[in-house]
Protein backbone atom coordinates (compact mmCIF):
# COMPACT_ATOMS: atom_id res chain seq x y z
CA UNK A 1 0.00 0.00 0.00
CA UNK A 2 1.26 3.51 -0.82
CA UNK A 3 2.65 5.50 2.09
CA UNK A 4 1.06 8.70 0.72
CA UNK A 5 -2.13 9.46 2.63
CA UNK A 6 -5.21 9.32 0.39
CA UNK A 7 -8.24 11.58 0.71
CA UNK A 8 -10.37 9.78 3.30
CA UNK A 9 -13.22 12.31 3.62
CA UNK A 10 -14.14 14.02 0.36
CA UNK A 11 -15.30 17.60 0.01
CA UNK A 12 -18.91 16.40 -0.29
CA UNK A 13 -18.64 14.74 3.15
CA UNK A 14 -18.57 11.19 1.79
CA UNK A 15 -15.79 8.71 2.43
CA UNK A 16 -13.16 7.65 -0.09
CA UNK A 17 -15.35 4.74 -1.28
CA UNK A 18 -18.50 6.88 -1.55
CA UNK A 19 -20.11 5.75 1.72
CA UNK A 20 -21.69 8.08 4.25
CA UNK A 21 -19.92 8.19 7.65
CA UNK A 22 -22.64 6.02 9.25
CA UNK A 23 -22.94 3.52 6.39
CA UNK A 24 -21.88 -0.14 6.48
CA UNK A 25 -20.16 -1.82 3.58
CA UNK A 26 -22.27 -4.33 1.62
CA UNK A 27 -22.62 -7.39 3.89
CA UNK A 28 -23.29 -10.99 2.86
CA UNK A 29 -23.85 -13.94 5.21
CA UNK A 30 -24.57 -17.61 4.68
CA UNK A 31 -24.64 -20.53 7.12
CA UNK A 32 -24.18 -24.26 6.53
CA UNK A 33 -21.55 -23.79 3.82
CA UNK A 34 -19.29 -26.72 4.87
CA UNK A 35 -20.82 -30.18 4.90
CA UNK A 36 -18.04 -31.75 7.01
CA UNK A 37 -18.36 -29.29 9.91
CA UNK A 38 -20.99 -29.37 12.66
CA UNK A 39 -21.62 -25.69 11.98
CA UNK A 40 -20.23 -23.23 9.45
CA UNK A 41 -20.70 -19.76 8.07
CA UNK A 42 -19.21 -17.36 5.56
CA UNK A 43 -19.40 -13.61 6.11
CA UNK A 44 -18.35 -10.77 3.85
CA UNK A 45 -17.94 -7.15 4.98
CA UNK A 46 -17.20 -5.46 1.67
CA UNK A 47 -13.87 -6.86 0.46
CA UNK A 48 -13.25 -8.80 3.69
CA UNK A 49 -14.24 -12.45 3.40
CA UNK A 50 -14.15 -14.90 6.33
CA UNK A 51 -15.21 -18.54 6.60
CA UNK A 52 -15.67 -20.37 9.91
CA UNK A 53 -16.03 -24.05 10.80
CA UNK A 54 -17.22 -25.28 14.21
CA UNK A 55 -16.76 -28.83 15.52
CA UNK A 56 -18.31 -30.13 18.72
CA UNK A 57 -19.15 -30.49 21.44
CA UNK A 58 -16.81 -33.48 21.16
CA UNK A 59 -14.24 -35.43 23.18
CA UNK A 60 -11.19 -33.46 24.30
CA UNK A 61 -7.75 -34.41 23.00
CA UNK A 62 -5.36 -34.36 24.77
CA UNK A 63 -7.43 -35.43 27.77
CA UNK A 64 -5.51 -33.43 30.38
CA UNK A 65 -7.09 -30.24 28.93
CA UNK A 66 -10.57 -31.47 29.93
CA UNK A 67 -12.59 -29.12 32.16
CA UNK A 68 -14.85 -30.98 34.63
CA UNK A 69 -17.57 -28.31 34.84
CA UNK A 70 -17.82 -26.86 31.34
CA UNK A 71 -16.85 -27.18 27.72
CA UNK A 72 -13.40 -26.07 26.59
CA UNK A 73 -13.59 -23.57 23.74
CA UNK A 74 -10.64 -23.58 21.39
CA UNK A 75 -10.44 -20.90 18.74
CA UNK A 76 -7.99 -20.43 15.89
CA UNK A 77 -8.02 -17.19 13.91
CA UNK A 78 -5.86 -17.49 10.80
CA UNK A 79 -5.24 -15.31 7.76
CA UNK A 80 -4.69 -17.31 4.58
CA UNK A 81 -1.35 -16.57 2.86
CA UNK A 82 -3.28 -15.20 -0.14
CA UNK A 83 -5.62 -12.99 1.93
CA UNK A 84 -3.47 -9.85 1.69
CA UNK A 85 -1.69 -8.00 -1.14
CA UNK A 86 1.69 -9.12 0.15
CA UNK A 87 1.88 -12.88 0.64
CA UNK A 88 1.55 -13.64 4.34
CA UNK A 89 3.64 -16.25 6.11
CA UNK A 90 1.55 -19.35 6.97
CA UNK A 91 3.14 -19.38 10.44
CA UNK A 92 0.74 -17.92 13.06
CA UNK A 93 1.71 -14.33 13.84
CA UNK A 94 1.54 -12.64 17.25
CA UNK A 95 -1.56 -10.76 16.01
CA UNK A 96 -3.30 -14.00 15.00
CA UNK A 97 -2.56 -15.57 18.38
CA UNK A 98 -3.89 -12.45 20.15
CA UNK A 99 -7.09 -12.33 18.05
CA UNK A 100 -7.68 -16.05 18.60
CA UNK A 101 -7.70 -15.32 22.34
CA UNK A 102 -9.89 -12.20 22.02
CA UNK A 103 -12.49 -13.98 19.88
CA UNK A 104 -12.48 -17.06 22.15
CA UNK A 105 -13.17 -14.92 25.21
CA UNK A 106 -16.05 -13.19 23.41
CA UNK A 107 -17.57 -16.55 22.45
CA UNK A 108 -17.17 -17.88 26.02
CA UNK A 109 -19.41 -15.04 27.17
CA UNK A 110 -22.28 -16.18 24.95
CA UNK A 111 -22.09 -20.01 24.82
CA UNK A 112 -23.71 -22.09 27.59
CA UNK A 113 -20.48 -24.03 28.17
CA UNK A 114 -21.76 -25.48 31.45
CA UNK A 115 -24.18 -27.68 29.50
CA UNK A 116 -21.29 -29.66 27.98
CA UNK A 117 -18.72 -30.52 30.67
CA UNK A 118 -15.64 -32.52 29.69
CA UNK A 119 -16.00 -31.66 25.99
CA UNK A 120 -14.44 -29.23 23.53
CA UNK A 121 -15.92 -26.85 20.99
CA UNK A 122 -13.39 -26.06 18.27
CA UNK A 123 -13.78 -22.89 16.20
CA UNK A 124 -11.65 -22.39 13.09
CA UNK A 125 -11.71 -18.90 11.56
CA UNK A 126 -10.07 -18.49 8.17
CA UNK A 127 -9.69 -15.05 6.61
CA UNK A 128 -9.86 -15.59 2.86
CA UNK A 129 -9.54 -11.93 1.89
CA UNK A 130 -8.59 -9.01 4.14
CA UNK A 131 -9.83 -5.46 3.59
CA UNK A 132 -10.19 -4.20 7.16
CA UNK A 133 -12.45 -5.44 9.95
CA UNK A 134 -11.26 -9.06 9.87
CA UNK A 135 -11.69 -9.57 13.63
CA UNK A 136 -15.24 -8.21 13.63
CA UNK A 137 -16.26 -10.18 10.53
CA UNK A 138 -14.54 -13.25 12.01
CA UNK A 139 -16.36 -12.98 15.33
CA UNK A 140 -19.71 -12.42 13.61
CA UNK A 141 -19.10 -15.46 11.38
CA UNK A 142 -18.00 -17.55 14.39
CA UNK A 143 -21.21 -16.70 16.24
CA UNK A 144 -23.27 -17.74 13.23
CA UNK A 145 -21.33 -21.00 12.85
CA UNK A 146 -21.84 -21.85 16.54
CA UNK A 147 -25.57 -21.22 16.13
CA UNK A 148 -25.56 -23.35 12.97
CA UNK A 149 -23.98 -26.19 15.00
CA UNK A 150 -27.02 -26.09 17.31
CA UNK A 151 -24.99 -25.11 20.36
CA UNK A 152 -27.13 -23.14 22.87
CA UNK A 153 -26.16 -19.48 23.16
CA UNK A 154 -27.33 -16.54 25.25
CA UNK A 155 -27.52 -14.49 22.06
CA UNK A 156 -25.82 -14.09 18.71
CA UNK A 157 -22.76 -11.85 18.63
CA UNK A 158 -22.66 -8.99 16.12
CA UNK A 159 -19.46 -7.02 15.66
CA UNK A 160 -18.25 -3.95 13.78
CA UNK A 161 -15.41 -1.42 13.96
CA UNK A 162 -15.81 2.34 14.27
CA UNK A 163 -12.92 4.53 13.21
CA UNK A 164 -11.91 8.17 13.17
CA UNK A 165 -10.60 9.45 9.84
CA UNK A 166 -9.72 13.08 9.18
CA UNK A 167 -11.45 13.90 12.48
CA UNK A 168 -14.75 12.23 11.45
CA UNK A 169 -16.22 9.15 13.15
CA UNK A 170 -17.04 6.49 10.56
CA UNK A 171 -18.72 3.08 10.72
CA UNK A 172 -17.21 -0.21 9.48
CA UNK A 173 -13.75 0.96 8.44
CA UNK A 174 -11.92 -0.68 5.56
CA UNK A 175 -8.19 -1.30 5.15
CA UNK A 176 -7.39 2.18 3.82
CA UNK A 177 -9.23 3.90 6.67
CA UNK A 178 -7.59 1.59 9.21
CA UNK A 179 -4.15 2.30 7.76
CA UNK A 180 -4.42 6.09 7.57
CA UNK A 181 -7.08 6.91 10.18
CA UNK A 182 -6.52 8.26 13.68
CA UNK A 183 -8.45 5.60 15.62
CA UNK A 184 -9.95 2.14 15.26
CA UNK A 185 -12.44 0.73 17.78
CA UNK A 186 -13.74 -2.83 17.21
CA UNK A 187 -16.81 -3.61 19.30
CA UNK A 188 -18.99 -6.71 19.61
CA UNK A 189 -22.28 -7.12 21.44
CA UNK A 190 -25.03 -9.53 22.30
CA UNK A 191 -27.66 -7.05 21.08
CA UNK A 192 -30.83 -8.43 22.67
CA UNK A 193 -29.08 -8.48 26.07
CA UNK A 194 -27.38 -5.12 25.48
CA UNK A 195 -24.06 -6.60 26.61
CA UNK A 196 -20.61 -5.83 25.18
CA UNK A 197 -18.36 -8.89 24.75
CA UNK A 198 -15.46 -7.20 22.96
CA UNK A 199 -14.21 -3.63 23.01
CA UNK A 200 -10.76 -2.53 21.88
CA UNK A 201 -9.39 0.88 20.96
CA UNK A 202 -6.33 1.60 18.86
CA UNK A 203 -5.69 5.35 18.77
CA UNK A 204 -7.17 8.18 20.80
CA UNK A 205 -10.78 9.33 21.18
CA UNK A 206 -12.08 12.08 23.44
CA UNK A 207 -14.75 11.19 26.01
CA UNK A 208 -17.44 12.72 23.77
CA UNK A 209 -16.10 10.96 20.66
CA UNK A 210 -16.07 7.65 22.54
CA UNK A 211 -19.75 8.01 23.47
CA UNK A 212 -20.66 8.91 19.88
CA UNK A 213 -18.57 5.99 18.58
CA UNK A 214 -20.49 3.58 20.82
CA UNK A 215 -23.80 4.96 19.49
CA UNK A 216 -22.57 4.65 15.91
CA UNK A 217 -21.38 1.09 16.51
CA UNK A 218 -24.75 0.14 18.02
CA UNK A 219 -26.48 1.38 14.87
CA UNK A 220 -24.30 -0.92 12.74
CA UNK A 221 -24.55 -3.83 15.17
CA UNK A 222 -28.36 -3.72 15.08
CA UNK A 223 -28.28 -3.99 11.27
CA UNK A 224 -25.70 -6.81 11.35
CA UNK A 225 -27.80 -8.63 13.98
CA UNK A 226 -30.83 -8.41 11.68
CA UNK A 227 -28.79 -9.89 8.81
CA UNK A 228 -27.56 -12.72 11.06
CA UNK A 229 -31.10 -13.70 11.97
CA UNK A 230 -32.10 -13.54 8.30
CA UNK A 231 -29.22 -15.87 7.35
CA UNK A 232 -30.26 -18.43 9.96
CA UNK A 233 -33.94 -18.08 9.07
CA UNK A 234 -33.16 -18.66 5.39
CA UNK A 235 -31.64 -22.06 6.20
CA UNK A 236 -33.86 -23.32 8.99
CA UNK A 237 -37.34 -21.97 8.32
CA UNK A 238 -39.21 -23.12 5.26
CA UNK A 239 -42.04 -20.86 4.24
CA UNK A 240 -44.97 -22.20 2.17
CA UNK A 241 -45.01 -21.11 -1.42
CA UNK A 242 -47.38 -18.27 -2.13
CA UNK A 243 -50.13 -18.92 -4.63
Amino acid sequence: MSSEKPVLIREDGLRHDGRKPDQLRPIRMEVGVLSNADGSAIVEYGGTKVIVAVYGPREVHPKHLTLPDRALIRCRYHMAPFSTIDRKSPVPSRREIELSKVIREALEATIFTELYPRTTIDVFIEVLQADGGTRTAGLTAASLAVADAGIPMRDLVAAVAVGKVDGVLVLDIDEVEDEFGEADMPIAMMPSLNQVVLLQLNGVLSRDEFKKAIELARKGIDEIYRLEKEALTKKYLKYPETV
